[in-house]
Order: C-alpha cells, then sequence, then structure tokens
C-alpha cells in the first residue's frame, strides 16, 4: 500500500486485501477525492494532508518521496565512426553508427531490433578498441553461432575459443599465450569455469558471499548476449554476469528488449554496466521509475536518460535505406540427435562410397534412389534434434515483440512447436482452404499471434504473411528457388521492408554440406528441367563428392 506526493496531489495506490473495504470507506469520506479508473488509484488534493497522515497510522500505508515532473530532452544522434577497424565484413552505416557509440560509451546497451546485426556491432567495437580478452556470456544455443561471427568478421584474424569440459582446466593458457582472443560461455556454465567458492544455501547468496577464481581476472572486456536474460537479479546466473562483469574496461549489454516486464528489469543490467548510480541507486530508481516497485512510472525520462548514457536502439524500419531486402542467416546448433544421426551418417557414405564405384548405369540409377531415402533420413533427424536451439530462438523473438514463420517439413516437427506454443497457427497438408485461410487471417491480423507454424509444401508458395518480417527454417528445402519462395511469404516485390531470413543447421550434419551446396549453386533450378526429384537426384552427385573430401 503506497501514498506518493505528485504536483499538488497525493496519489493512493492499494491491494485488496482484508481491511481494502475499510480503506475504500474512509477515503471516500475525504473532501475532494477522485478515482481515476484506468490507474485503479485514488488521488486526494494536497490540502488533506491530516488525511493522508491518519491513513499511514492507521493502515500502515508507505510513503513514497515527491514524484517529480520528467526530465525530457532531444535524443541526440549517434555518432560518426571516425576510425579505420580492420574488420574483413563491411558493416552497413548503421552498424557503423552503433560501433562508434559503443566506442565512445565503452559500457552500454546495444538494443537494435533482431536481425540488424547486433553480434557483428559488438564484435567491431572489441575488435576497434582491441580490448582483449574478451568473455563472451550467451545462451547455450548461440555459442557456435558467436565463434563463428568473429570468424568472419575477423577474416579469421582474431580466434574464439568455446569453453567445454575438454579445456575446462587450460582455457586460461590459450589467453595467456595469446591464441585466443575471446572466450565463449553460455550462462548455465559461469559456476563452472569461474567460481572458486559459493555458499550452499543458494536462496540466500548475496553477491559479495561469491568468490570468484583467479581466471576470471583475466578478461579486459565483457559481452552479454541476450542480456535481458539476467532481469531477475536474484538468480545466480545474473549475479554472476554482473560480478563477471565488475571492473572490465568494456561491458556490451546486447538485446532488443532490455525491459521485459517493468523498468525494475534493467536494473542487473545497469549493475552489470556500473551505471546504476548515474540513476540514483537501487532506491532512488525504484522510487522514480516503478512506483515504488509496484509498477512503471516516468518512462519518458528514464529513457531520455538512458540513451543519454548508454543505450540505443533502432527498429528496421529507421535503417530500411541501408538494408536489402532479405538478409540471410545461418545459425549452427548442436543436435540432440547425436547418437542416431552418427549411426545413420555411417549409413550414407556406405551407399555414397558404393554409389561412386558402381559402373553399370542401371545399378546406379536404382542406388540413387535409395541413397535420396538415405539422405532423407539423415536430414529428418537432425531436424529433430534441433527443436531445444529453435525454441530458444523462438523465445526470445516473441519475448521481443517479433513475429516469425517457421518452416518445415515433418508433420511430427509441427506438432511438437504447436505443443510447445499452443496459440501458434499452422498451416499445412490436410487442412481446409477455409481452414488454412483463418489461420493466415489470424497471424495477419491478431498481433498477439506471433508464430506461424508452416509446412513446406502447403505454405511454400501461394499465401501472403507479410505482418512477419522474420523466416526461420528448422528444414529447408532441396534448392535455392525453393527456398526463396518460402522467404517470399513475408517479402512482396515492392515492399519497403527487411525480411531477416534464419537457417537453423545442425553443427557437422549433412544441414551444413546441404546449405554449401544449395548457396554454391543457386542455379541449380534452372540446370535441370521438371521434377523435384530431378533436382534431388542431381545432389546425389554433389553431396557424394563432399562427403568423400572428408
Amino acid at each position: 500500500m503506497v501514498i506518493s506526493k505528485i504536483k499538488d496531489q497525493f496519489r493512493i495506490e492499494f491491494e485488496f486485501t482484508s481491511s481494502w473495504h475499510s480503506i475504500v470507506e474512509y477515503v471516500k469520506e475525504i473532501p475532494g477525492r477522485q478515482f481515476d479508473s484506468p490507474s485503479k488509484c485514488w488521488f486526494i488534493p494536497i490540502s488533506q494532508q491530516r488525511h493522508i497522515e491518519n491513513l499511514v497510522k492507521r493502515f500502515g500505508f508507505t510513503c513514497l518521496p515527491e514524484r517529480k515532473c520528467e526530465s525530457v530532452g532531444d535524443i541526440p544522434p549517434l555518432p560518426e565512426l571516425t576510425v579505420s577497424i580492420p574488420l574483413a565484413r563491411e558493416p552497413y552505416s548503421y552498424q557503423k553508427s552503433g560501433i562508434a557509440y559503443c566506442l565512445e560509451k565503452k559500457r552500454c546497451i546495444v538494443g537494435d531490433k533482431p536481425g540488424l546485426g547486433k553480434t557483428g556491432q559488438a564484435i567491431g567495437a572489441i575488435i576497434g578498441a582491441k580490448s582483449f580478452p574478451c568473455l563472451i556470456i550467451c545462451p547455450a544455443t548461440l555459442k557456435i553461432n558467436w565463434e563463428r561471427e568473429i570468424d568472419i568478421w575477423s577474416g579469421g584474424q582474431r580466434k574464439a575459443l568455446i569453453l567445454d569440459d575438454r579445456n575446462k582446466n587450460k582455457w586460461h593458457l590459450c589467453l595467456e599465450a595469446k591464441i585466443a582472443d575471446f572466450i565463449i560461455v553460455n550462462y548455465e556454465s559461469l559456476a563452472k569455469y569461474f567460481v572458486e567458492s559459493i555458499p550452499s544455501k543458494k536462496r540466500l547468496i548475496k553477491l559479495n558471499t561469491i568468490v570468484l577464481n583467479q581466471n576470471s581476472k583475466l578478461f579486459k572486456s565483457v559481452i552479454i548476449d541476450e542480456s535481458h536474460r539476467i532481469k531477475n537479479g536474484g538468480s545466480l546466473q545474473s549475479k554472476l554476469s554482473m560480478l563477471l562483469s565488475q571492473n572490465r574496461e568494456f561491458r556490451l549489454m546486447l538485446t532488443g528488449t532490455p525491459v521485459v516486464n517493468n523498468p525494475a528489469d534493467i536494473i542487473p543490467q545497469l549493475m552489470a554496466m556500473g551505471r546504476l548510480g548515474e540513476f540514483g541507486g537501487y532506491k532512488d530508481f525504484i522510487s522514480r521509475y516503478c512506483e515504488g516497485g509496484r509498477g512503471a512510472c516516468n518512462l519518458k525520462e528514464l529513457n531520455y536518460k538512458l540513451s543519454l548514457s548508454c543505450f540505443y536502439q533502432r527498429e528496421k524500419a529507421d535503417v530500411l535505406k541501408d538494408l536489402p531486402a532479405k538478409t540471410r542467416q545461418t545459425i549452427i546448433c548442436d543436435i540432440a540427435t547425436r547418437k542416431e544421426y552418427t549411426d545413420a551418417e555411417r549409413n550414407l557414405i556406405s551407399y555414397l562410397r558404393q554409389y561412386k564405384n558402381a559402373t553399370d548405369g542401371q545399378v546406379r540409377r536404382a542406388m540413387k534412389g535409395e541413397v535420396i531415402v538415405t539422405i532423407n533420413v539423415l536430414r529428418q533427424i537432425a531436424a529433430r534434434g534441433k527443436v531445444k536451439a529453435v525454441k530458444e530462438f523462438l523465445d526470445d523473438m516473441m519475448e521481443q515483440g517479433e513475429k516469425v514463420i517457421l518452416f518445415m517439413n515433418l508433420i511430427e516437427l509441427g506438432d511438437k512447436f504447436k505443443e510447445l506454443y499452443p496459440t501458434a497457427v499452422v498451416i499445412r497438408g490436410g487442412i481446409s482452404m477455409e481452414g488454412k485461410q483463418i489461420a493466415i487471417d489470424r497471424f495477419q491480423k491478431d498481433p498477439d499471434c506471433k508464430l506461424a507454424i508452416c509446412n513446406i509444401k502447403a505454405a511454400g508458395v501461394g499465401i501472403t504473411l507479410t505482418s512477419a518480417s522474420n523466416v526461420a527454417f528448422v528444414e529447408f528445402p532441396w534448392t535455392y528457388a525453393d527456398c526463396e519462395q518460402c522467404e517470399d511469404r513475408a517479402h512482396r516485390i515492392g515492399q519497403k521492408d527487411n525480411v531477416t531470413c534464419f537457417y537453423f543447421l545442425g553443427r557437422k550434419t549433412i544441414d551444413e554440406r546441404m546449405y554449401q551446396i544449395i548457396q554454391a549453386k543457386k542455379g541449380i533450378a534452372a540446370q535441370v528441367t521438371g521434377s523435384t526429384e530431378e533436382v534431388e537426384e542431381s545432389m546425389v552427385d554433389m553431396l557424394a563428392n563432399l562427403f568423400d573430401k572428408d
């Protein structure tokens, strides 16, 4: 129960507890009182100070300091990048501005919306500042992607090491020998690699009772990806993230949603950056921007102060002039079906070798069909093993308010994702035209419908799902042309928008080989005439050659 002073009024807020009826009866007797329905609060004239004092004594209200008017102004444009950074990939103009902001502020939140390249901006800033070694804390499913992006952006000049049980006791030697510039670890493993001791009663753990090991002091900078994950400051992962960020020259938080539920979500991120004091400290922040911890207020001022000191964010619409119509991103992930996959791959390699060595044309044709079946089995096993990685991706995207079109072939995969996301719409074979149209209309018009689960054959052509600008593939078609058909459900010629296409590829699986062929042979559809079967058969020879190189 809270009373706060705003200009010439007192604002009274209380819960419907056992005493609520008595409180209401008392308030109704106060002259000049008014009830505000949207906020469900009473407002009392400042002249009724005596009644307010009685409320505090009688019902135990908490009095907050007087709330000042919001202090806002014009947010200045982001700075221009004036220094040369040795990157192998040319950043877009808006990404250069983001890199410049990071270099200037050093401790900040990179808040661009999905698809705008927060990862590249963070890597560019660290390379530009030569702030090595750098610790990257990220979701488990993104570790491989970070390793790959560092290699791409640095042109192989900067090395990344993913922490695992094989290097648990010697990874620090790679830093000391300067053969690794970035160390990548997931949130769940922070204690394993960086904690010396921790209290046994985990619910009562305080920051000053956690002792980090000596290796944790080796880093000059830290990047926390999907930093909204540390919004619960009481969790062990949040506390370790904050501790590992202390005293680093560069501290970059990457998230399109720094605030998920209320302004208090950003407090752990501000603490990780060492900037909470700039907002008055914990108590003043809660009082000024969280209505004493119960809500949200003065949000324009908070956004203004954040933008001046440590935060920037762009929507796709803000940077369309820099973006192509479509951008593609591969997300390499470990699969949960590795043993089953390895056994099936062994069978495929055996078939491919027999196929390559066969000299009789009729035998080769017969074997080719068997190989295609085996390839499809292998692809399906890989697809089933990506569910966890795709779920983490979808959770983060939808938490940021983004809509996603998710493509796959397997019916069982569609059923699994529908089970995980009951409010999603499903577009696949076996659904009537009327049912499909209902699903399409709901996805297009309902802002709360964030996910469309689509079968490649049933939804790859002829439908419009342009309310989304994100397309993701758990499985993908055999040809570049068919991939484009699916991507174009979210994009139309003349449409002034950017569509980001995410391809989930199982690490060290046939996915990587297939995607490699499709991108290398974008004209494959024009090289064969007729059916999909002919395209698949032409791919067999290419795959046989790729596997033969191993």
